[in-house]
């Protein structure tokens, strides 16, 4: 009887051991980190960016738009309205570049705008050709003519939209909900209207003026990089310290 006692026991050991008895039982994982909450930018000590987009080289020629398909876009102007891909002044100054902050605000949030922003069609002219703003914010896309407009736009991360004026003063409101650069918009009754969008999830964005120039201000300090995008150069992106209460220059040259 003794031994079937003894026996028996030593059954039971290995069987304890597979059950979570034994010292090498794998420990619990560590529960993982909460990520820091996004919080609003402390600006007390803002600085900025500020500089110019610049095209090296001989910019291609301007051309007449030919607007005589419709009688009121022909008659809106005295003289012939220039187009071209690339727009430079006397210097080489680029217009109509989008800079924006790419990267550094990633701990932050942002209000969205509360001022609406606005994309006219005036004597047949998307006015202005490259426009900047927030998601969350109302754009206003208006037509000033007397004159059917269409307007198709065709974004990539936003619903599209495609929809007639046929009347001077009517508007469209829209509101962009994610952030996409270069958004084309176009009006399919008159080949030549065109222009771009770009939307932002922060308040840190420039379009290069006809010199070129641009600026973004009340930057918190920190490193960002920037990015320059341009309709048909493309882009190119560049890292900047803002130090504090001061503004960084900064400048941007592309090539023919």
């Amino acid at each position: 009887m003794h031994l079937r006692k003894i026996a028996a026991l030593a059954l039971l050991v290995p069987f304890a051991a597979a059950c979570g008895g034994g010292e090498d039982a794998p420990a619990a994982a560590a529960p993982a980190t909460a990520e820091p909450a996004a919080t609003a930018p402390d600006l007390s000590n803002a600085g900025g960016v500020a500089g110019a987009v610049m095209f090296a080289g001989e910019a291609p020629g301007a051309e007449a738009i030919q607007m005589a398909a419709d009688p009121f876009c022909q008659t809106a102007h005295s003289d012939a309205v220039m187009s071209a891909p690339v727009m430079t002044d006397a210097a080489g100054g680029l217009m109509n570049v989008v800079v924006h902050v790419s990267s550094g605000l990633e701990n932050y949030s942002f209000d969205a705008a509360t001022d609406q922003a606005i994309l006219d069609q005036s004597g047949c002219v998307y006015d202005p050709h490259v426009l900047a703003m927030q998601t969350g914010q109302t754009v206003i896309i208006r037509n000033s003519d007397d004159t059917l407009h269409n307007v198709n736009v065709q974004p990539s991360s936003n619903p599209a939209f495609n929809q007639g004026q046929p009347l001077a003063g009517m508007e469209i409101e829209k509101i962009f909900d994610s952030a996409e650069v270069g958004i084309p918009a176009r009006c399919d009754v008159h080949p030549w209207m065109g222009a771009f969008i770009s939307v932002f999830d922060h308040p840190y964005f420039s379009v290069s003026a006809t010199d070129g120039a641009f600026s973004i201000a009340q930057l918190p300090p920190g490193d960002y990089v920037l990015e320059a995008w341009h309709e048909t150069l493309g882009t190119m992106t560049q890292s900047v310290t803002v130090a504090p209460n001061e503004t960084a220059s900064v400048s941007f040259e592309f090539g023919s």
